[in-house]
């Protein structure tokens, strides 16, 4: 781990603007999982995470051009108490990726989404009441420290890593980790949250691609699209079914 200086780090990151980014990517990646064998259902999940996949490839590729990587660790949890908003149909595929587990870590998870469901429940009213177009939302929400639903307070790990969102993989630390574990909302930290426009793109092409050929009966287009709330929201949604 390489403590940089928030200098160095700010020059470093002018460098990303000879990186040559090849949103192609992105659609080709949606495209290839499409054209894979399974379910409608499976399809879809296969283009979301398989989208997410390319999302962390695309930060790998930057981070060798920049040549440094984040310090951020297993079992570091700041950036877990930050508002996770995403799409309904992006809260749809983390589901089905978690209705696809083995059954033992499948109902972990749900018995751990229960639990949390019962014990912050005023907290994630009070959280998830919040407007999350304002500006200072990030401030508003993470000082309320209400923990992320699929984040293992005893382990601090993420209990749904590989089909976690987008925010979860494109907010990163270059610097010393005490910088998240003093502030809220640390300046230091970078966000690559400018990735999602291709990987929604990507994801939105794929969704109309399915509705169009399949209709099949999981996908509500455009709808599921465009409506967007905490990811909180979603999942007790799922669960209370």
């Amino acid at each position: 781990m390489e403590n940089r200086s928030l200098e160095e780090v700010k020059k470093r990151l002018d460098q990303l603007a000879t990186f040559e980014l090849n949103e192609d990517s992105f659609y080709e990646v949606a495209e290839d999982n499409l054209d894979q064998e399974g379910t409608p259902l499976e399809k879809m999940v296969s283009v979301y995470q398989r989208l997410q996949q390319e999302v962390s490839q695309k930060m790998n590729e930057m981070d060798g051009h920049m040549g440094m990587s984040p310090n951020c660790q297993l079992g570091c949890a700041f950036c877990c108490y930050f508002p996770i908003i995403v799409s309904r149909l992006e809260a749809k595929m983390i589901i089905a990726s978690i209705e696809a587990m083995p059954e033992h870590r499948r109902e972990d998870i749900k018995q751990h989404l229960i639990d949390y469901y019962q014990q912050y429940e005023g907290l994630i009213q009070e959280a998830t009441s919040l407007n999350f177009e304002e500006k200072d939302i990030k401030y508003d929400y993470i000082k309320k420290q209400l923990p992320c639903p699929l984040l293992n307070l005893e382990t601090n790990a993420c209990m749904a890593y590989e089909a976690r969102p987008l925010p979860c993989r494109t907010y990163v630390n270059y610097m010393d980790p005490d910088i998240c574990a003093k502030n809220y909302v640390p300046e230091e930290a970078v966000s690559f949250e400018f990735l999602y426009e291709d990987y929604m793109g990507a994801l939105n092409a794929a969704a109309q691609v399915m509705f169009e050929e399949e209709d099949p009966n999981f996908l509500d287009y455009p709808s599921d699209v465009y409506q967007y709330h905490y990811l909180p929201v979603f999942l007790k949604e799922w669960i209370e079914k």
